[in-house]
């Protein structure tokens, strides 16, 4: 109830007409650019860039199953309740650390110089997603072109690379040259043929297998690149190096068409899809609730799983992108609105899914569970192959298809950015300021090189393999370890005042609660849930062997163990004549935390100026100031510990 009343007055108060100045009412509006990184045009281009991050593939090719398979609606309790004591909660806190700092995923720990590990695992993950992400949205681009046909290729089974296990929804290829609507009206004739068949191959699937993947029998036989698919990649990685030539400035105004058009899309496909015989079944199939699922911890597990995958914590983007915000922005009420939208339009894609699902499976007369599928299943063999039983099926191929390079679009600027921002802010010399395309560049050529691999005939089993491995539970241990550290470590109340410095209010107690307490222990849920739940992946019918599974397991360690190698090379590095003295130090925060500007560098990160300003400082900050000289002295170290003055 407290979180609801929060909400209400802070939206009324601080509400939307703050969207476009980010300042904090009352008080005069200040010229905040910071000249050296820059920052958003105006706020809308932030939230909108972070709607395309979090609102991403997943809203469309797993939580629809996901909820028809955990119960219908009785998953949105769950759903929901994950949202408002998780989601919303990590999503606040990342904006919020991000923003403070105005320093990407890397330069923020220097609230905890100990933990710098996190920043280089939460790289680590975003380069591998930024990887097979790109290779889906190319194969989306793909279709989109091979979509501008009068008749799409998937339609038939009387193509070369078709076998003999085929049977269409739309009759036989003799009805090639006949009308759209005689096509769709000789549908029910062929309806029996199909459904008598013991195992129907769809020429979707085979279209997919054997035409655009060309699949080998093996993770470990690569076989040839697919051209078609590498030319695709590479126009894929073009369109994001272009959209973000000039950082943030170039690709906030490219999302005012790639964050909203979805949206049109999806209402154009769901309108379409209500009015077509069969959709209120699907839509039926997608909503019916069946409350005695609510009582298994498997639906519980995964609605945590979702909502955290989903809104795109622990990857580094969120930080990322609330960086370029201006200091006074209320990143709080962006949370909100933000987390929200990408959960809306979850549920959302729910109706658009089912609703065609529904429509194919009452054609064929089967349940909708038959033609119900997920992930690439589900966007490139499934739902194409609803779109063949609509007239002037090209065009809703085209708008569907377009949709999804959008979504993916949208996420893989930010991944991209999260790489960018991090390497420019690490080395921080004019220089590569100065030249930060050249740096997006580099980062663009060699994802490019490194998802030629999943574009040869064993792509797609690596492609899924990362997809499993790679951002599974190394994102819930980091999310983790990021709580622990800014609660505990940092210490709760001094970031209480800065959110309070920041915002010009402090966290709503709900929220106060949730980062120290309920959210650690639902991400410590997901992460137990995962483990108990793991099997090993498969695709079809095909087992993966036990060394690819180890390779799966090697990546997601990989971002994991940057955090204690790290740590190890910080305190061995600090000052201190015992082991604890020099942990007490690494985990202190950096005299350059803090904000970026000098004019938000007030209170307690204003610079010394006197003994009286030093004696002025609370009782724990002087007497750790006391012990750093002691330490430092001891070890001919001049650096202070809570001197926040960069000159210092």
């Amino acid at each position: 109830m407290e979180f609801l009343i929060w909400i209400n007055v802070h939206v009324k108060v601080h509400g939307l007409c703050g969207l476009t100045n980010g300042a904090v009412p009352g008080e005069p509006v200040k010229k905040d650019e910071n000249s050296r990184r820059g920052n958003w045009g105006n706020q809308i281009e932030f939230v909108l860039t972070s709607v395309g991050y979090a609102v991403g593939l997943g809203n469309v090719w797993r939580f629809p199953y996901l909820c028809y398979r955990n119960g219908g609606g009785a998953f949105m309790l769950p759903y929901f309740i994950m949202l408002v004591f998780c989601g919303i909660p990590l999503f606040f806190l990342e904006l919020s650390f991000g923003q403070f700092a105005s320093l990407g995923c890397l330069g923020v720990w220097k609230i905890s110089p100990m933990f710098k590990g996190v920043g280089y695992g939460m790289m680590v993950v975003s380069t591998y997603i930024g990887i097979y992400y790109n290779v889906v949205i190319c194969i989306a681009f793909y279709y989109f072109f091979m979509s501008m046909t009068n008749l799409l290729p998937w339609t038939y089974c009387n193509n070369p690379w078709n076998t003999p296990d085929c049977s269409g929804v739309v009759g036989t290829g003799s009805q090639l040259n006949g009308s759209l609507t005689n096509a769709t009206s000789t549908l029910v004739a062929g309806v029996s043929e199909v459904v008598n068949r013991s195992k129907r191959t769809s020429p979707s699937e085979e279209y997919w297998k054997h035409y655009v993947l060309n699949i080998s029998d093996d993770i470990g036989n690569f076989g040839e690149v697919r051209l078609p698919i590498l030319g695709c990649l590479a126009i894929s990685w073009f369109v994001v190096f272009l959209c973000l030539i000039r950082g943030v400035k170039s690709s906030g105004k490219v999302v005012y068409f790639t964050a909203t058009f979805p949206y049109v899309v999806l209402t154009i496909l769901f309108i379409r899809g209500i009015t077509l015989d069969g959709a209120i079944n699907g839509i039926k199939y997608y909503l019916t609730p069946q409350w005695q699922k609510v009582l298994d911890a498997k639906v519980w597990g995964d609605a945590a799983s979702q909502i955290f995958y989903s809104l795109g914590c622990a990857w580094g983007g969120l930080i990322t992108m609330a960086s370029y915000n201006k200091f006074h922005n209320n990143c709080f009420r962006d949370s909100i609105i933000i987390s929200i939208t990408n959960c809306a339009t979850s549920v959302y894609a729910g109706f658009v899914i089912f609703s065609i699902l529904g429509f194919m499976a009452h054609h064929l007369n089967v349940p909708v569970s038959e033609v119900a599928d997920h992930g690439p299943g589900l966007a490139f063999v499934a739902y194409p192959e609803a779109l063949t039983l609509l007239p002037i099926s090209p065009l809703w191929s085209l708008l569907f298809f377009f949709m999804l390079i959008l979504l993916g679009l949208g996420t893989q600027f930010c991944l991209l950015e999260t790489l960018v921002t991090a390497i420019v802010d690490e080395i921080g010399t004019d220089w590569i300021i100065r030249n930060k395309t050249v740096v997006t560049l580099s980062v663009a050529i060699v994802g490019f090189l490194l998802g030629v691999p999943l574009t040869t005939q064993a792509g797609i089993y690596w492609l899924l393999l990362m997809d499993n491995y790679a951002a599974s539970f190394s994102l819930v241990i980091i999310s983790c370890i990021m709580c622990i550290c800014i609660m505990y470590i940092y210490g709760h109340t001094n970031y209480f005042k800065d959110v309070e410095m920041m915002l010009g209010f402090p966290p709503p107690l709900f929220f106060k609660v949730c980062w120290r307490f309920i959210s650690p222990v639902i991400i410590s849920f997901i992460l137990i849930f995962t483990v108990i739940q793991y099997k090993p992946i498969t695709y079809n019918d095909y087992i993966y062997p036990g060394w690819s599974l180890a390779i799966g397991f090697s990546m997601a360690l990989s971002s994991v163990i940057c955090i204690p190698i790290y740590a190890l090379y910080k305190i061995s590095r600090s000052p201190g004549a015992t082991f604890r003295e020099r942990l007490k130090y690494a985990c202190r925060s950096h005299p350059k935390w803090g904000p970026a500007l000098q004019e938000h560098r007030t209170g307690r990160y204003a610079p010394m100026a006197s003994e009286d300003t030093v004696e002025a400082r609370p009782l724990k900050e002087r007497e750790e100031l006391k012990e750093d000289l002691t330490i430092q002295g001891s070890n001919g170290s001049t650096n202070t510990h809570n001197n926040p003055n960069p000159s210092a």
